[in-house]
């Protein structure tokens, strides 16, 4: 199943993306606002591409492989959370894409696959309070802020999209 924007390619993740996830999470400007900025081993590229796949086999959906013009750029989309009531909505591009609206036109798609293909009644984002950037992204496309929450020791800041209102039929 690919799904197309303007400008991506949204895709299954495979495992020949192994060599585009390690380079990506070994880049110390991805990783700068995790609790611990290091970047991921291989081993940890390939445990989370790893993930990714395995989220698809079990939910059929999850985070896409993002690509423009054929290159592989990122990877984002929905997941189920395992903390939050929703999906999780996530993505990490390239530091070289950054700024040409993709994580917009990424996000923008992504509410749209959960709001009709999912039917979801709640996207949440994740967002450390030292990345505006990405916070500014999420807000742009309507997901507001909710909280701040303790993820994994660190605070951070949990926005929430509404997709579908609760009837008391």
């Amino acid at each position: 199943m690919i799904r197309h924007t303007v400008r991506l390619s949204l895709r299954r993740p495979e495992e020949r993306d192994l060599d585009f996830v390690t380079a990506l999470f070994a880049r110390p400007e991805l990783v700068a606002h995790r609790p611990n900025p290091a970047p991921d081993s291989p081993a940890e590229s390939a445990r989370r591409l790893a993930r990714d796949r395995a989220h698809w086999r079990l939910h059929g959906f999850g985070r896409w492989a993002i690509e423009t013009e054929g290159r592989l750029i990122g990877f984002g989309g929905v997941a189920v959370s395992r903390e939050f009531e929703g999906l999780n909505l996530s993505y990490h591009l390239h530091p070289d894409c950054w700024g040409n609206g993709y994580a917009t036109e990424l996000v923008t798609e992504a509410l749209a696959f959960a709001r009709s293909d999912l039917k979801a009644k709640r996207v949440v984002g994740l967002v450390r309070p030292v990345n505006t950037a990405s916070r500014r992204v999420l807000e742009k496309c309507g997901v507001g802020f909710e909280r701040e929450v303790m993820l994994h020791g660190a605070p951070t800041h949990l926005l929430s999209y509404r997709l579908a209102v609760a009837t008391d039929d």
